[in-house]
């Protein structure tokens, strides 16, 4: 098969090359991978020189069950599945990939394989930050700093079917999909300052935006709370070593590092089912262009997901 193999000597670190086709173990899928979205996982532990288990970076994947394994008694071939596969050695990027049925749930028909790929950690990201670490609830005044990209575009969907009033703070080029996403206000930062609305949201959501942590504290409501999702590494340790000593008090804050887990990729692809939210695709690359891919995403104003299809 053709995949993107980790070299640390290759121009961008990765070779597209001839690869041996992986076979399942008994508790295994074997899948034909038809599309595979770009996160920060994969250009940051790239960039960083750290080889997943595989040897090849892609995380989230949708395509068909080629083979099972002997004790697999979910899936059967010839099924349409989406998969995080994170946590089984990544593997995406490429024709073929196997990891554990538990990785998986079913694509729903509506879905493209393209839409069902850029949904997996983007969405449930989204979903454990507003839920399980936000505690959102229905009528509350939401911020998301950073609504233009892979989770942000998820948030502001997520934030609205859970009944909240909800801003997007991104550049002029994204403001106007956020509105069709659902937001109720748009901040375009080259032109106004979040930070100026002093008091104003219960509940903020910082995506991969390296703003001072005292612009998130004046924009909290008394017992509201700001939750920090992914970023560059220097937010994550400036949040990390100084969030709690100035969100001391009744306004709180604390980091997401979200964890995979059927249940939630069954949650969120349930919704999207039923049209309740949507993936946001901006660009889709060959397998053999994946390097280019990767170099979009980490420039970091992609409108939405970058995914890579297998023809």
């Amino acid at each position: 098969m053709k995949g993107l193999l980790y070299s640390k000597s290759a121009k961008d670190k990765l070779i597209y090359c001839d690869i041996k086709k992986p076979i399942p173990n008994d508790n295994e899928l074997l899948i034909r991978i038809n599309a595979v979205s770009v996160n920060a996982l994969d250009y940051r532990l790239c960039k960083m020189g750290r080889a997943p288990k595989k040897k090849i970076f892609g995380a989230d994947i949708s395509g068909v069950v080629e083979s099972v394994g002997m004790n697999v008694h979910t899936f059967q071939v010839g099924d349409e599945v989406i998969g995080d596969i994170s946590d089984f050695g990544l593997g995406g990027f490429a024709e073929y990939t196997t990891a554990p049925e538990k990785a998986f749930v079913l694509k729903p028909a509506n879905l493209s394989f393209e839409e069902a790929s850029a949904m997996p950690i983007a969405g449930i990201t989204a979903l454990q930050a507003l839920r399980d670490k936000g505690n959102i609830q229905r009528g509350q005044k939401i911020l998301i700093v950073g609504s233009s990209g892979g989770v942000g575009t998820f948030a502001v969907q997520l934030a609205k079917y859970f009944g909240s009033i909800v801003t997007g703070v991104c550049s002029s080029k994204n403001v106007e999909q956020t509105k069709r996403l659902g937001a109720d206000k748009v901040i375009d930062y080259s032109k106004e300052d979040f930070g100026m609305e002093i008091g104003a949201y219960d509940l903020i959501l910082a995506i991969n935006g390296n703003y001072p942590l005292s612009a998130y504290k004046r924009c909290l409501k008394q017992n509201g709370k700001c939750v920090f999702v992914g970023g560059a590494l220097s937010q994550v340790f400036k949040t990390l070593f100084f969030g709690k000593l100035m969100f001391l008090g009744s306004k709180k804050m604390c980091n997401l590092f979200a964890k995979s887990n059927q249940k939630d990729l069954e949650y969120i692809t349930k919704l999207a089912k039923d049209s309740k939210i949507r993936a946001v695709v901006e660009k889709v690359y060959s397998l053999e262009n994946t390097a280019e891919a990767m170099r979009y995403a980490a420039n970091g104003h992609a409108s939405g997901k970058v995914v890579i299809k297998n023809d």
